[in-house]
């Protein structure tokens, strides 16, 4: 079977039972139905979790379409089970946000960036779809804040957000910043705005991975993405696109990490192939699939492990992390409440996750 990564996830206060996997936890409904002598009412509660899979070739490629009854999950490595619903994302409303590192990033690369993100829209982003554009600087600017995908805006959006280091780049004084945005700290801001809108939430950073300085760790940024359903992409500049596409120079990066742990990964490009590979980053939202299954009947609240797999496969498989509520006490007690099958539900194993003291 090809598996995931396993993962963390950090139990926000307002949810007692979280899961780690990638993106927003939308829900389907069990009905409860409370009838008097007058009246039937019908109620309906949250009990389907939905999570964004990233499923690639082992060389990092689109697959065609897997059969639904391929997938499987186990939780803290319990017992596997079967998928309850598996789909294609498609044309499920995206919210992106657009990150430009001009601090560690190769000046090659950027002066060709307008184009190449305005030429997602409208065939690779949708009017659906939702963009902000961030330039990490000397501080944090943001150019473009959740609006819909057109070409024109996009380009706009990149342009003024590049405008302050061109600028600087002219001015032959000009030694650069005194103080400089770092990378964790700006993709926790971008994590934290992203939390509060629609669709499936996703960062794509442009970037050399490297942070100078963050309040954040990267291991917190990580927590945080998989809590808020953020999966996040990479893109670093790689002179020669080649063997190393995907895989880096063999060191351990903790930008990898958090990318890989919150159902993304680090893709790269050289000027010559920036267009092809952001139509690639699409192409893999679009085509990940949201694996479908319902609460856990035996969830205990805090964190999570929760593995995808896929039969007969050696897949590169990433899923996204997700927070879930624990059952409401007084909904279970309430009389007129239609139990749940524990025969229809996952089975939470014994293996848990280490946590910092």
């Amino acid at each position: 079977m090809g598996s995931d990564f396993g993962g963390w996830l950090r139990v926000p206060t307002k949810c007692r039972f979280c899961i780690l996997g990638v993106v927003a936890g939308l829900g389907a409904a069990t009905m409860l139905l409370a009838q008097d002598e007058a009246t039937t009412t019908l109620h309906a509660y949250v009990n389907l979790v939905q999570i964004p899979v990233l499923v690639l070739s082992p060389s990092r490629q689109p697959l065609a379409p897997i059969a639904a009854n391929r997938f499987g999950i186990k939780i803290d490595d319990g017992p596997l089970f079967r998928a309850r619903h598996v789909r294609l994302e498609g044309d499920d409303p995206i919210s992106l946000s657009i990150l430009l590192d001009v601090n560690g990033f190769d000046k090659r690369l950027l002066p060709r960036i307008d184009d190449a993100i305005a030429e997602l829209a409208p065939l690779s982003l949708h009017p659906r779809d939702h963009v902000s554009i961030y330039a990490m600087d000397c501080s944090l600017i943001r150019t473009l804040d959740d609006a819909p995908a057109e070409g024109v805006l996009l380009k706009s959006a990149v342009d003024r957000a590049l405008q302050p280091w061109i600028s600087r780049g002219r001015r032959e004084n000009e030694h650069g910043c005194s103080t400089h945005a770092n990378l964790w700290d700006a993709l926790t801001f971008l994590t934290h705005r992203l939390y509060d809108l629609p669709g499936r939430r996703v960062i794509l950073a442009v970037t050399d991975g490297s942070d100078k300085g963050s309040k954040s760790t990267w291991n917190e940024l990580r927590v945080d993405a998989q809590e808020r359903a953020v999966a996040i992409f990479g893109l670093k500049y790689v002179p020669e696109v080649g063997q190393f596409r995907y895989w880096g120079d063999g060191t351990e990066s903790p930008f990898d990490a958090v990318c890989e742990l919150s159902g993304g990964l680090v893709l790269s490009a050289n000027e010559w192939s920036l267009k092809k590979e952001l139509k690639l980053f699409t192409t893999m939202l679009r085509g990940r699939y949201i694996v479908e299954f319902p609460r856990p009947f035996n969830g205990t609240p805090g964190p999570h492990n929760l593995a995808v797999m896929i039969d007969k496969s050696h897949a590169f498989i990433r899923s996204a992390g997700i927070a879930v509520p624990m059952p409401d006490p007084a909904v279970m007690a309430d009389p007129t409440t239609v139990p749940s099958d524990p025969s229809r539900t996952p089975e939470l194993g014994k293996r848990r996750i280490l946590t910092a003291p």
